[in-house]
């Protein structure tokens, strides 16, 4: 692609046909990616806790294919006990001391981004005011931020669909609590499904008013069908077209959650079709 940004592939669905790191590495490779975003719980039941030097060779099996891992996302998934919103200390206690294990991790995998989704472990009390959830979550995540901005790292709260969760649904909601954490390596992100499904404009529009503000750490694509980009119906001519007319030149990961035939189809078809958009909208 043309002046276009580094192109990231999620690692779940080759990891969850077996693959090994290199061997994901390899296949994206051969597709035209340069990275991979990677899902911790593809790293084992227990990845904060992964030493320095087993980081090192799982880095190595990256870059020896000629990648680099761009990020982590799906951060919390291995840890069902887990939940940023909970009102017992010991919870957020554990939470907060993984999540430091995880930053840790992503340092030493040469990442430079941290997607916070993990829907299962951020669902809000009913019966807690909105706004006092808010103000926890943000006092829970400074420390958090402060960490990542030592490691030269990007954390990005995800806004996510509100049948995934009820806390954290639009691109507004999540600056918020940007603005209460205030620390600039403390950001949102966009992922296209999710916008696609809860965000009252087209995302295009959302991208073009959005990506000058700075508070926007990161891009996923997929369709709001859950496939990779090219197997649904959503517009992302208009949507990569309005992130190239924003001047981004950080990565653009692509996420799909549904198989096309198998991973490998799937990837390719992600690679084709936000190339050739991509080339399209010059």
């Amino acid at each position: 692609m043309t002046n276009a940004p580094l192109l990231s592939f999620c690692n779940e669905l080759l990891a969850f046909e077996g693959l090994s790191l290199a061997e994901q590495a390899s296949i994206c490779a051969s597709l035209g990616y340069q990275g991979l975003e990677v899902a911790p719980e593809t790293l084992g039941e227990t990845p904060h806790l992964i030493p320095a030097d087993e980081a090192a060779r799982l880095r190595a099996a990256v870059e020896n294919e000629g990648l680099r891992v761009t990020g982590l996302h799906w951060l919390l998934r291995p840890y069902p006990e887990l939940c940023i919103t909970s009102l017992f200390q010991t919870v957020q206690k554990s939470t907060q001391d993984t999540l430091l294990g995880l930053l840790d991790l992503c340092a030493e995998l040469g990442g430079t981004v941290m997607v916070h989704g993990s829907p299962g472990q951020r669902r809000r009390d009913p019966n807690e005011p909105p706004a006092s959830t808010l103000t926890r979550v943000a006092d829970f995540f400074r420390p958090i931020a402060e960490a990542a901005g030592e490691r030269g790292i990007t954390y990005c709260i995800e806004p996510l669909s509100r049948h995934e969760t009820n806390f954290i649904n639009t691109v507004d909601e999540a600056e918020e609590l940007v603005s209460l954490v205030d620390h600039p390596a403390f950001l949102t992100m966009i992922d296209t499904s999710a916008a696609g499904l809860t965000e009252d404009r087209p995302v295009a529009d959302l991208i073009r008013d959005k990506l000058p503000g700075g508070r926007i750490g990161h891009i996923q694509l997929n369709d709001t069908n859950r496939g990779a980009p090219g197997t649904g119906d959503d517009p992302f001519e208009d949507i990569l077209t309005a992130i190239r007319e924003s001047g981004w030149n950080e990565p653009l990961a692509v996420e799909p959650f549904v198989v096309t035939g198998d991973a490998r189809t799937t990837a390719a078809c992600a690679a084709t079709t936000v190339k050739s958009l991509w080339e399209a909208a010059r």
